[in-house]
C-alpha cells in the first residue's frame, strides 16, 4: 500500500450528488477526512445532478447529513464553514455534452487558481443504468485523458450477471484505463476486514494451521436486522445473491482463503484474490439445491416489534419470488483448501446485525476425555473474526473447569478494537475515498475479479431463474432463515455458530 501522505490537489465531481449516497456516506466521509487534516490542502467538491438545488440549500442538506451520519459526531461551525467553502453545485443532464464542457471549464479555472494540475475524481453515485453513459461522455469531453490524474469511481452493482458485468467492464475500459477505475465495495474499507490480512500474515502462530490439515470448515455470516426499507424497488430486481454474496461475502472468502502475498502492492493482493475465485469448484448444473439455499422473510417479531413480510414492503411486488436470504456451500480446489467446505449465509430481517468469519478447527485425533462426563458444552476450537458489531477476534477452546473432577468447558481469549486502541475505526468510505485520492487500488475490485465472482454464481442464478420457489415466504422475520440453511451444514455433520 502507498504510505500516508498529504494528497495532491483534487477536484471531486459527484454525479448524483443530490441523492442518498452522497448525503449519508460521501459528504460525511469527506468532511471527516477534512477535519482530520487528511484532505488535500487545495480541494473542491462539485456536485452534479439533474434537480434544481440552490447552493445554500444544498449545504444545509449536507450539514444535516453530517450531523446524523458522521462517525465523528456533529460538525463544529468553524470546521463546517471551511469545508463548505469548497462546495459548489452544477445542475445538468448526465446525457448532455454541455454538462461536461462546463465541468471541464470549472476544473481548468481551479488549475489556474491553484497554479497546479489537480487530480479529478469522477464519482458515480447514480443508478446503474447510467454507469455506461457518464464514462463515455467524460471521454468525449476529453476529461479522461490524464491517466495519472483522472479517476473514475464506480459503486455497486457491477452488472446483474456475468454477461452484463463483462459488458459494463468493456464500456468502462473503452473510456478509462483499468488503472484509473476504482470499483467500490465498502466492505473492503472496514478496518476489521483489512485486519484479516494482518492477522494471517503478520503472526506466525496462525498461518501454519490455516489449511486443510487443521481446519474442518469455515462459516461466513453477514446478517442484517433490517428489511429492505426504502430500497424495495432496487432490491426486488436484485435479491440477496446479487446484492450481498457476489461482492461482500465472496470478498471475505478471498481474504480468508488467499495465499500469502509477496508485497502489499495493489495488483499483487488482487492477483491472489482472483486466484481464489478461479479455484472455486463449479456448482454442477442440476445439483444447485445441494449447494445453495434461498429464503424470503414473512411477517414476524423482530426486536420485540411486529414487522411485515417482504411482499408487503414498499415497492415490492405482492407475489415476489426474490430471495432475501441465501446460504451457499463452496469449495476452493487448491492444495491448501481441497475438500474443505466454506459455508456462506446472508439475509435480511434476521435476529441481529452480525458480520463474522468463523474458522472451525478439526477435532483432536484421539479423544482421551469421556465427552459425556467431562464436557459441559463440548465443541472443537474455533477462531471468530468479528467484523461487526463487536469488532475483534475471539479464540474459543476447551479448558478444565475448577473442581475435583475433570470437567471441560469452552473459554475464550478476546481481542477487541475498542479495548486495544484509543483511536476509533474510521468509516469504510473514509478509508476508500482516501485511497482514491492516493491512487491506491489495493482495496478496489479489478475487472477480472468482478467477472470471476459472477462466473462462480452463474449456475445458481441460472437454475433459480428457471425454477421459481414454491414455499416463499419460508422464514419468519426475526429468525435465522429457513431450516434448509441449517440442513445444508447438518448433512456434513457441521453447524453454524449458535447465537445467544
Amino acid at each position: 500500500m502507498i504510505k500516508n501522505h498529504q494528497p495532491e490537489p483534487a477536484v471531486f465531481i459527484i454525479f448524483g450528488g443530490a441523492g442518498d449516497l452522497a448525503w449519508r456516506k460521501l459528504i460525511p466521509s469527506l468532511f471527516d477526512l477534512h477535519r482530520d487534516g487528511r484532505m488535500p490542502e487545495k480541494f473542491a467538491i462539485i456536485v452534479v445532478d439533474r434537480v434544481s438545488f440552490k447552493e445554500a440549500a444544498l449545504r444545509k442538506h449536507y450539514l444535516d447529513g453530517i450531523n446524523q451520519f458522521s462517525s465523528k459526531g456533529r460538525a463544529k461551525n468553524s470546521d463546517w464553514k471551511r469545508f463548505a467553502a469548497n462546495l459548489t453545485y452544477q445542475e445538468g443532464d448526465f446525457k448532455d455534452a454541455a454538462t461536461y464542457q462546463k465541468l471541464g471549464q470549472s476544473c481548468e479555472k481551479l488549475d489556474k487558481k491553484w497554479k497546479s494540475k489537480a487530480g479529478r475524481i469522477f464519482h458515480m453515485a447514480i443508478p446503474p443504468f447510467l454507469f455506461g453513459v457518464i464514462p463515455k461522455m467524460l471521454a468525449d469531453a476529453g476529461l479522461n485523458q490524464d491517466r495519472k490524474r483522472a479517476s473514475l469511481v464506480v459503486e455497486k452493482p457491477i452488472g446483474h450477471d456475468l454477461a452484463s458485468a463483462k459488458e459494463l467492464n468493456h464500456l468502462l475500459t473503452e473510456s478509462f484505463h483499468e488503472s484509473q477505475i476504482f470499483r467500490i465495495d465498502h466492505y473492503l474499507g472496514k478496518e476489521t476486514v483489512q485486519n484479516i490480512l494482518a492477522f494471517r500474515f503478520a503472526n506466525p502462530l496462525f498461518e501454519p494451521v490455516w489449511n486443510r490439515n487443521y481446519v474442518d470448515y469455515v462459516t461466513i455470516t453477514v446478517a442484517e436486522e433490517v428489511g429492505v426499507g426504502h430500497r424495495g424497488g432496487y432490491y426486488d430486481g436484485a435479491g440477496a445473491l446479487r446484492d450481498m454474496v457476489q461482492n461482500h461475502l465472496l470478498q471475505l472468502l478471498c481474504l480468508v482463503a488467499m495465499e500469502p502475498m509477496v508485497s502489499f502492492e495493489a495488483d499483487e493482493i488482487r492477483n491472489k484474490k482472483v486466484d481464489v475465485l478461479h479455484a472455486l469448484r463449479p456448482i454442477p448444473p442440476g445439483k444447485v439445491s445441494k449447494f445453495a439455499v434461498r429464503g424470503q422473510y414473512g411477517p414476524g417479531i423482530l426486536l420485540g416489534k411486529k414487522v411485515p413480510g417482504y411482499r408487503h414492503e414498499d415497492k415490492v411486488a405482492p407475489h415476489s419470488k426474490t430471495e432475501t436470504f441465501v446460504a451457499l456451500k463452496l469449495f476452493v480446489d487448491n492444495w491448501r483448501w481441497q475438500n474443505i467446505p466454506f459455508y456462506l449465509r446472508t439475509g435480511k430481517c434476521l435476529p441481529q446485525q452480525l458480520s463474522e468469519v468463523v474458522i472451525h478447527f478439526r477435532k483432536v485425533p484421539h479423544q482421551a476425555f469421556q465427552i459425556q462426563s467431562a464436557a459441559r458444552d463440548w465443541h472443537p476450537s474455533r477462531l471468530i473474526l468479528s467484523i461487526q458489531p463487536r469488532e475483534g477476534i475471539v479464540m474459543s477452546f476447551q479448558a478444565k473447569y475448577p473442581g475435583p473432577q475433570m470437567l471441560l468447558r469452552p473459554v475464550e481469549m478476546k481481542f477487541a478494537y475498542q479495548d486495544s486502541f484509543s483511536v476509533p475505526s474510521p468509516d469504510a468510505y473514509e478509508t476508500l475515498l482516501w485511497d482514491v485520492m492516493k491512487k491506491d487500488q489495493t482495496l478496489f475490485m479489478r475487472d477480472d475479479q468482478v467477472e470471476a465472482a459472477w462466473q462462480a454464481l452463474m449456475p445458481v442464478l441460472t437454475e433459480w431463474a428457471k425454477f421459481a420457489p414454491r414455499d416463499f415466504p419460508n422464514y419468519k422475520a426475526g429468525t435465522w432463515g429457513p431450516k434448509t440453511a441449517d440442513e445444508l451444514l447438518a448433512r456434513d455433520g457441521h453447524e453454524w455458530r449458535s447465537m445467544k
